[in-house]
């Protein structure tokens, strides 16, 4: 009775090496970040009153 056994090339065992094992599993958290997308300005989101008036009528 013959056993054959199969011995792995160098470029087997350098693949095997490299993807033999699923990477690390990432976190959500570390993947994603949250910042406001432009800096609030109160004077620019402030309502005046008087600004239909020079849209409109001017």
């Amino acid at each position: 009775m013959s056993r054959t056994e199969k011995i792995p090339s160098d470029a087997e065992a350098a693949r095997h090496a490299r993807f033999g094992r699923l990477p690390e599993r990432i976190r959500l958290e570390d993947t994603t970040e949250g910042h406001a997308a432009t800096v609030l300005d109160p004077a620019r989101d402030a309502y005046n009153y008087d600004e239909w008036l020079v849209r409109m009528c001017l």
